[in-house]
């Protein structure tokens, strides 16, 4: 994670990583997240969902997953 100021003396090696398939997180408060134009564009294509795991897994957030075959409709996420 970058703090903004930090960001703005650096932001050649964020889009660097960015364009490496290393989203960047920005900001501790609100935070924003740098990805690249090809991530962008996959991640605005139908999907089955695994983009927007894979990419929270690689800036450390984690999505709890219900197994297959579950009842979804019963389960509870915590919040």
């Amino acid at each position: 994670m970058w703090s903004v100021a930090k960001a703005k003396a650096e932001l050649s090696e964020i889009l660097r990583r960015a364009r490496a398939g290393e989203p960047q997180v920005i900001g501790a408060q609100n935070p924003c997240v740098v990805i690249s134009a090809e991530t962008y564009e996959e991640a605005m294509s139908p999907h089955d969902g695994r983009w927007l795991v894979d990419v929270a897994g690689r800036v450390g957030f984690d999505i709890p997953l219900p197994k297959r075959g579950e009842d979804r409709a019963a389960l509870q996420f915590e919040e």
